[in-house]
């Protein structure tokens, strides 16, 4: 039985998850997020191992084909995946996981763990979206046009995620997500596991 509980954070792109996230992983203690492997070439700043792990087609497909993923999908014509392993063994060790994972890749998570936490976050509106996708400097306008058709689809699956937060004010929305990492963790059935001796010398 794993100890640690495992986070699905989803959000159409530019919307400020990978930020969000980010920012909640250096405030709260014993979470990390899954770093995925993609097919994509690195963006600027990026590097191998802590954004991403870049990895040819050829490398994903033998991934792929030997069940190394528990869940990968294809967004913007690049391949992303999600490493079994690397999941399964820190949820073992009692971390929380983060899996930045579009809505493609929750449900099939939520086929393997019922029990995952689901959150999506959004932007206040389009105009907003569109103002963050042209900040990041990253796109021409065909992708940014793409970017922002594909937006629809992804948000038209929020009601599909346990939680959903705005990211209009982005501290918070770092707020909403801490309490929603706080909330789970002060359950009944967390707790028992987690402070299993210091119940029984209570209760002896």
């Amino acid at each position: 039985m794993k100890n640690g509980s495992l986070y699905i954070i989803s959000a159409p792109s530019g919307a400020g998850k990978t930020s969000l996230v980010s920012t909640l992983l250096t405030s709260t203690p014993r979470l990390e997020v899954s770093v995925s492997h993609t097919t994509r070439a690195k963006r600027p700043g990026e590097e191998h191992g802590i954004h991403y792990f870049f990895i040819d087609m050829a490398t994903f497909e033998t991934m792929r084909d030997n069940q190394a993923f528990l869940e990968h999908a294809k967004v913007f014509d690049h391949y992303y995946g999600t490493s079994r392993l690397a999941v399964e063994s820190k949820l073992a060790q009692g971390m929380d996981i983060v899996l930045e994972i579009d809505w493609q890749g929750a449900r099939q998570i939520r086929q393997l763990y019922p029990e995952n936490i689901s959150i999506f976050i959004i932007p206040p509106t389009k105009t907003a979206l569109e103002l963050r996708l042209r900040a990041r400097a990253q796109d021409d306008e065909a992708t940014i046009a793409r970017r922002m058709r594909d937006a629809v689809t992804e948000i038209s699956h929020y009601n599909e995620f346990d939680y959903l937060v705005v990211n209009d004010n982005f501290n918070q929305a770092l707020e909403e997500l801490r309490a929603i990492v706080i909330e789970r963790r002060l359950r009944l059935g967390v707790q028992t596991q987690r402070l299993k001796q210091q119940l029984q010398q209570l209760l002896t």
